[in-house]
């Protein structure tokens, strides 16, 4: 599978994605009431992979300006239609990937990235460009799944096994530990890695980065 394929896994699912409910709401509520208090309300943010625009409408009001992406164009229209129907001052959804020429250097004080980087096909170029897009002392935050601590059985057979009949796009399999190495080696100090969990085992860590 390619990006393109993996863009076409996610425009064909996402009305479903959008049906489906957050399984741990306690948790997905701390996970915004953390990112909130990291956000100024004079901050430019970038959300990467926004999916449905769900997290989005609930941050955007308590910052400047909010710009929402990902690369599918359906997740996209079904983040756009919620838009229209309940408005946000200074949300923005588009279209576009991290190495996207709509997006300028230095411009945004805070990259968001929620269940995102696990399915990126070059980690440490993503995380390079992330650091490339933040300004001085811009914060990097994220909340991926660590693959890579799961059960070897899914992680080494159900998936790969999966993505070769099309039914889940390229996931990454890494690890807290070589995750946090991975944003270190991008240029960023990481300042807290956290669980939200509120429920059962969670596998994905919260991470905040400065960049240096």
């Amino acid at each position: 599978m390619s990006i393109s394929s993996d863009a076409r896994f996610w425009d064909r699912t996402s009305r479903k994605y959008a049906r489906s409910a957050v399984a741990d709401q306690d948790g997905y509520q701390r996970t915004l009431d953390r990112t909130r208090a990291l956000l100024g309300a004079t901050d430019r943010v970038l959300e990467l992979g926004c999916g449905t625009g769900t997290t989005a409408m609930l941050l955007a009001a308590d910052v400047k300006r909010y710009l929402a992406t990902d690369f599918s164009p359906g997740m996209i229209d079904i983040a756009e239609e919620k838009h229209r129907k309940n408005p946000v001052s200074g949300l923005k959804f588009l279209t576009a990937a991290a190495d996207s020429s709509d997006l300028e250097a230095g411009q945004f004080d805070a990259v968001l990235g929620f269940n995102y980087l696990h399915l990126v096909r070059d980690l440490s170029g993503t995380l390079l460009r992330i650091h490339a897009l933040l300004s001085t002392d811009g914060l990097f935050i994220s909340k991926t799944p660590r693959l890579g601590d799961m059960n070897p059985l899914i992680r080494l057979a159900l998936l790969p096994a999966m993505r070769a009949t099309g039914l889940a796009p390229h996931a990454g399999a890494f690890s807290t530990a070589a995750l946090v190495q991975h944003i270190s080696q991008a240029g960023f100090d990481v300042l807290a890695t956290e669980i939200h969990s509120t429920r059962g085992n969670d596998f994905r860590p919260f991470i905040v980065a400065l960049k240096r």
